[in-house]
């Protein structure tokens, strides 16, 4: 089993930042990929950022890039998700997500993970 515990949401307006932290313990896999996923009320659960634990290849969703910034420090096994330039249409629950190591690549959307923290707010102000 894998934890996660994110941390860092919060009330910010619109232009503002934000840098959500997911703190990973219990069993960790040298080859997992860790993910972030944002899930606004009334909408499905969407995939916002991912990397690869081993290799610095990351993936993001067209409505972000360029204002998020996905990265992490292995050392406490502890994945951040960097957010400038927030827009009110990044509201929504973020979600950190793992997988076992299952996968051949990063996977890019939810049913590829297999450990979920219990989201953070992230409320953005016109």
């Amino acid at each position: 089993q894998v934890q996660l515990v994110e941390s860092g949401g919060g009330l910010v307006q619109a232009g503002g930042s934000l840098r959500l932290s997911c703190a990973a313990s219990g069993r960790t896999f040298s080859r997992n990929a860790m993910g972030w996923f944002r899930q606004a009320p009334g909408k499905e659960r969407e995939f916002v950022a991912a990397l690869n634990w081993n290799v610095d290849t990351t993936y993001y969703a067209s409505s972000v890039k360029g204002r998020f910034t996905i990265s992490r420090d292995n050392a406490k096994n502890t994945v951040y998700l960097q957010m400038n330039s927030l827009k009110p249409e990044d509201t929504a629950v973020y979600y950190c997500a793992a997988d076992s190591g299952r996968n051949y690549v990063v996977p890019l959307s939810a049913p590829g993970y297999d450990f979920w923290g219990q989201g953070t707010q992230v409320t953005v102000s016109s």
